[in-house]
């Protein structure tokens, strides 16, 4: 579950907010990378796993985890508890997409996600996805 604090059309683009609540062990997303934003996850309650450009760490509340443009990553909920995660997006944009796929009938697959993050200059890797999946038994 997305709460949109502050979407990109808001700031004349220079920045997004958005908050992610993740149930245990969920994955947010399938590895990707987009080139024209910054990612900073702010944990504020549970505990954030991510994995960026190979190197996995876990983050507690009051962490902060930055997810540069145009590197390969992914986060999840590394936890048994709820995980609520402040997204910092810089310049927004791509919170535009996170919207498209949780329309109603926004089910995307392995097939039909790659054209739409394309869309949004991102690019998605299920294959580096789903080892992390099976190490870390996510919920995807």
């Amino acid at each position: 579950m997305d709460r949109y604090l502050l979407e990109s059309a808001a700031s004349a683009g220079r920045v997004a907010l958005v908050e992610h609540v993740l149930g245990p062990r969920m994955l947010a997303a399938p590895m990707h990378r987009h080139g024209r934003e910054d990612e900073y996850s702010f944990v504020l309650a549970g505990t954030l796993g991510v994995i960026e450009e190979g190197i996995e760490v876990t983050a507690g509340p009051g962490d902060l985890v930055a997810k540069p443009r145009g590197r390969w990553h992914t986060f999840w909920n590394a936890g048994e508890d709820e995980l609520r995660v402040l997204e910092i997006i810089v310049p927004g944009g791509i919170e535009a997409l996170f919207r498209r796929l949780a329309e109603p009938g926004g089910e995307y697959s392995p097939e039909t996600l790659p054209a739409l993050a394309a869309e949004y200059g991102a690019e998605v890797d299920f294959d580096a996805t789903m080892p992390l999946v099976e190490r870390h038994g996510l919920i995807v």
